[in-house]
């Protein structure tokens, strides 16, 4: 298989405004890198498993899933939470709780928190000053929490008169019962046993809501007699108005944005075949929140194209126009969006085929292929419906491949490795 387009599967290279996409045909390599931009910082999990914050406009390699990497394009999302990390300031209203600094947190410097319980029969926990939300918008709050001598923790919040709650089991690291209605909750593991806590919240009528986290014995247990030394730690707040819970954003003294990012541009006319190919991509959904977001092989327009989308209700859609005209289009359900999946969409004259996780899913023996393909991009070719994701791999070829070829692209190499990248539960 001659692939004459390659960008990731464990090789990545960065710099501001850039990430690097490569040909190495014939033993010569050329560049052909992605223009990168994002008008802010961001975060992500290095190589150590440490939360990093980098630049703008500096393109993030997220290591929390893969050890290979993968490139982590995310929507804009701002955090509410104006002192996300200062649980000592008077922004975080404290409730049985004495707080203690200098513990190391998941980003690996000394600047986690230990809440410790005072001795009364109470609740034990702090509360965020009250933020202002807005009707329909869906809430997403999280923070990252460590156990010590206390093991559970459960979240609060006010629905007008009313409180729902939900606890977190942190030894199993599990999201236990609720009292109240939430949209999702989970726990997300992080190296060095700290666990990020989240729930999600639609809310029906805007309103001050504040955002408390309390230690507790068991699951249920809202009040409990303290002993005066017992706690666990905590670090990292977070309240966004999002469909999934997006990268951690630091704050101190005021709401900060990050920006959306987009990444387009790479490769030229001389690397890819319009008369037949195959693109390939290794990738997951950010979400499956039912908008549209495209990875596109293109002539720099939607009009002559191949393309690869996700759009509503775990759907898979793929097409190729010519002249606007599509030759070959389909939608497919996925299990999940959001686990990864290896797509191979070929293309030739009267003969189109699409292979799913070594699977092919449609076949079309009629139709005719783009003119004039130039550049990869993660958005649809036009600059519209940008390709929010994990991606692991990009490639290209510049054939048509076997059958037997495609199949064994879009399989995987072991029982351990699909069972890891479909997100399945080993027994």
């Amino acid at each position: 298989m001659a692939k004459t387009y390659k960008f990731g599967n464990g090789t990545w290279a960065t710099k501001k405004g850039s990430t690097l996409a490569y040909s190495d045909t014939n033993n010569a390599f050329k560049p052909l890198p992605f223009s990168f931009e994002r008008n802010s910082i961001g975060t992500r999990v290095n190589k150590e498993g440490l939360i990093e914050v980098v630049g703008n406009d500096i393109p993030r390699i997220d290591y929390k899933d893969s050890t290979d990497g993968v490139l982590l394009l995310e929507n804009s999302s701002t955090n509410l939470i104006t002192y996300s990390e200062a649980f000592d300031n008077a922004y975080w209203n404290k409730s049985g709780v004495s707080e203690t600094s200098g513990f190391i947190s998941p980003d690996g410097t000394a600047n986690a928190f230990k809440l410790v319980e005072d001795n009364l029969n109470s609740t034990h926990g702090i509360a965020s000053t009250a933020i202002q939300t807005t009707s329909s918008l869906s809430y997403i709050s999280y923070v990252f929490v460590k156990k010590s001598e206390r093991n559970w923790v459960y979240f609060r919040t006010n629905i007008g008169s009313a409180f729902i709650y939900q606890w977190f089991d942190l030894t199993n690291k599990i999201a236990a019962s609720s009292v109240g209605i939430f949209n999702d909750v989970g726990v997300i593991e992080y190296p060095n046993d700290w666990v990020m806590c989240y729930v999600k919240k639609t809310e029906a009528s805007g309103s001050a809501r504040q955002n408390q986290w309390f230690l507790s014995t068991d699951d249920l247990v809202q009040t409990y007699q303290g002993d005066g030394t017992s706690g666990l730690y905590i670090w990292g707040a977070m309240l966004e108005a999002n469909s999934v819970a997006s990268s951690y954003i630091p704050t101190n003294g005021s709401t900060v944005q990050r920006a959306a990012e987009t990444c387009n541009g790479s490769g030229n006319s001389e690397v890819f075949n319009d008369s037949q190919g195959v693109l390939f991509v290794d990738t997951a959904a950010l979400s499956n929140d039912g908008t549209i977001r495209t990875f596109s092989l293109s002539s720099g327009s939607s009009s002559n194209s191949v393309r690869v989308y996700f759009g509503a209700n775990n759907t898979i859609n793929y097409n190729v126009k010519v002249d606007g005209a599509n030759q070959f289009t389909e939608t497919y359900t996925l299990n999940n969006q959001e686990d990864f999946n290896r797509v191979a969409l070929k293309y030739k004259q009267n003969d189109f085929s699409l292979w799913l996780n070594g699977f092919e899913i449609e076949v079309i023996t009629s139709g005719n292929t783009p003119i004039g393909l130039s550049k990869i991009a993660f958005d649809s070719g036009d600059g519209a419906s940008d390709f929010y994701s994990n991606t692991k791999e990009l490639g290209y070829y510049d054939t048509a491949l076997t059958d037997e070829e495609l199949e064994y692209m879009t399989s995987y190499r072991s029982l351990n490795e699909m069972v890891t990248e479909l997100n399945l539960n080993a027994l």
